[in-house]
């Protein structure tokens, strides 16, 4: 297996806008960005990996950016979508099957909350599912939070803090949706949703783009004298629970390893290194709770010591372990096939030094997770 190198990242800011811009041409804006920052031209570009839920048709980006007759493979894994995108276009350069290709995602989520399945698509066998009541996200989200705060004593002071962290980084970062700081009390009145998540404390589904190109290192050193090796790149199914209940990998007396804990593990495994190796780190933060959960899944702390990591202000950017310095899902919104190129746009910033005001000092190693419905998971481990 080849080292492989990520040489230009881009990114079309995430928001709403409206009828100005179709999901598709802020993943084709991106794509021109990330070409760009790399210094390379499209006609190098020998296949591309397209992730999106809603848009679908990412192949269609040859017709603004040339018809060179390269593969573009469509890709679709809920939340976990780009990290898909990212996997598979790293497995393809260091199998040496292709020396330069393009990972990008886009999205134009239509308003409200994320249903987890149409019926209409799946068939009769979900009915039950949003019958009672569980069919839009935050649902199941709080009963898993719940848990998590019954078992280890998670309390929703920790969730409000989680919030505070997030819209303060995001109010640092130019492609984040919201870049307003908000106060405890602001997050802490704002209306609950479902009992314990407050409004402030979900991610809004939106609109954005981002995009990553990816070389044999090699080609890497032929563009820049500082490469961003790609040191791993997972993705991993459950081992519990069924298509039918989404998110729950686990009953009332099965414990199994989440996807995200499998994929943590064979990523640290691969990239020859360990979670106490990490200087910062992007994980799945649909809500608050979320980011506190896949701290422990990803091993930065033990199970159910999530919230101490965050009160001992571990997690912000001067920290031990900076979490989410973008300003994570809560303050960039989540564009389902862009959301996991957004992290590793922030991740490769840091590690390049470029990251201005939310700069970890000396960043050499950062990860990023993503977890979508039913249950799968992508760990990335990046090194400078």
């Amino acid at each position: 297996m080849r080292e492989v190198a990520i040489i230009g990242v881009g990114i079309h800011k995430f928001g709403r806008f409206g009828d100005e811009k179709t999901g598709y041409e802020m993943g084709r804006d991106a794509v021109i960005d990330a070409l760009k920052d790399a210094g390379i031209e499209w006609k190098l570009i020998q296949a591309g990996y397209s992730g999106s839920v809603v848009g679908r048709f990412g192949d269609a980006i040859v017709q603004d950016l040339g018809l060179t007759g390269i593969p573009v493979m469509n890709v679709s894994n809920a939340c976990a979508t780009s990290g898909s995108a990212v996997t598979l276009g790293y497995q393809a350069v260091a199998a040496g099957f292709y020396d330069v290709v393009l990972a990008f995602g886009y999205e134009k989520m239509p308003r409200g909350f994320i249903a987890i399945a149409d019926p209409g698509a799946s068939g009769m066998r979900l009915l039950w599912f949003g019958t009672i009541g569980l069919l839009v996200n935050p649902l199941y989200f709080a009963m898993k939070i719940r848990r998590h705060m019954e078992e280890y004593g998670t309390t929703e002071d920790q969730l409000v803090k989680v919030s505070v962290k997030s819209h303060k980084n995001g109010s640092l970062n130019p492609n984040a949706m919201y870049q307003k700081a908000l106060t405890y009390e602001e997050i802490a009145e704002s209306r609950m949703v479902c009992d314990p998540i407050r409004l402030y404390e979900l991610c809004a589904p939106n609109e954005g783009g981002a995009a990553v190109v990816i070389c044999s290192m090699d080609v890497a050193r032929r563009y820049t004298a500082n490469p961003v090796r790609i040191a791993a790149s997972v993705f991993k199914t459950r081992l519990y629970g069924t298509a039918e209940v989404p998110h729950i990998y686990r009953s009332a007396t099965i414990k199994a390893p989440t996807p995200v804990m499998e994929a943590a593990k064979e990523a640290y495994e691969s990239a020859g290194i360990g979670p106490e190796d990490l200087d910062v780190a992007e994980v799945q933060d649909t809500h608050s709770g979320d980011e506190i959960m896949h701290c422990e899944e990803v091993g930065l702390c033990p199970p159910g010591e999530g919230g101490r990591l965050l009160d001992e202000g571990a997690t912000e950017i001067g920290g031990r372990i900076p979490v989410n310095t973008g300003g994570g899902l809560i303050s960039c919104g989540e564009a389902l096939g862009a959301s996991g190129l957004r992290q590793i746009h922030e991740i490769v910033l840091q590690l390049r030094g470029d990251a201005g005001p939310r700069q970890v000092k000396d960043a050499k190693v950062g990860l990023t997770q993503v977890y979508g419905a039913p249950g799968v998971s992508s760990v990335i481990i990046l090194k400078r």
